[in-house]
């Protein structure tokens, strides 16, 4: 199927390994021109060389998320380098659980700011994006974890008020033609991830974790930024307001 992404742009936030990596890679792979950032400014050089290798224009920066005025001139810097912004991708996330204080400070200043002040700083480019070509798109990567708690958890309630956020600026945004979805990832496991480590560390609960899950697996990296990709593309054109579940059917929950 053809996504009908090539030539747009997007940006993606914390996108040198793991889930944001691999939708940085398949908006490369449809022929979308692509910006990233992340902390590290070695990661994102070599991120950035590997998406020109396939032929698009790419570009990245060394970001902290927590730095609103930083994101927002990397997000406009962004739509400066490629010409435009056709689709923002919130991914990066603080990854703290608990309840406490320094936990759900870091939560608020990563997951909800970060999409906050990216969307802020990508409006007016989407705008004039969706104006001109019919379509733009905002998607925030969140987590079952929004739906399913055993105790107070920063983590948990921050990636619900993600959710709750995205329907706002769906409702608001769709006269205007830009979408806004979200993507709620299950267990994935890659290398140098949460589950890897746990895989390293914990072997027991890791393989605890593969019973849980009726595939009898985690998923990729890859298998989230196909759901993604394909919200952000113009094949989802009357998609708004969505929260995408991909776990496997580890949850239990029936989405209505």
């Amino acid at each position: 199927m053809d996504l009908q992404l090539k030539g747009k742009t997007a940006v993606v936030t914390g996108a040198t390994r793991g889930i944001g990596r691999a939708i940085a890679e398949l908006f490369a792979e449809e022929g979308a021109n692509v910006a990233i950032c992340a902390r590290n400014p070695d990661q994102v050089a070599e991120a950035v060389k590997s998406l020109q290798a396939k032929g698009v224009k790419a570009w990245g920066d060394a970001v902290d998320i927590a730095d609103g005025p930083g994101l927002k001139a990397f997000v406009s810097k962004a739509a400066e380098e490629l010409g435009g912004l056709d689709v923002l991708v919130s991914n990066a996330s603080a990854l703290v659980q608990g309840n406490a204080e320094d936990a759900w400070k870091a939560m608020f200043d990563i997951d909800i700011m970060g999409a906050v002040r990216s969307f802020e700083a990508a409006r007016p480019h989407m705008e004039k994006a969706a104006q001109q070509k019919g379509d733009a798109a905002f998607v925030i990567t969140s987590s079952i974890s929004a739906a399913e708690t055993d105790n107070p958890n920063s983590y948990g309630a921050l990636k619900a008020a993600q959710i709750h956020f995205a329907k706002g600026v769906a409702r608001e945004c769709a006269p205007k033609k830009i979408r806004c979805n979200v993507v709620s990832p299950g267990t994935v496991f890659f290398e140098g991830g949460v589950w890897g480590n746990v895989k390293q560390n914990a072997p027991a609960f890791f393989e605890q974790m593969i019973k849980r899950n009726p595939t009898g697996r985690m998923a990729t990296p890859e298998e989230i930024a196909a759901a993604t990709v394909f919200l952000a593309s113009p094949r989802s054109a009357f998609t708004t307001g969505v929260n995408l579940v991909v776990d496997g059917a580890i949850s239990r929950r029936a989405n209505f």
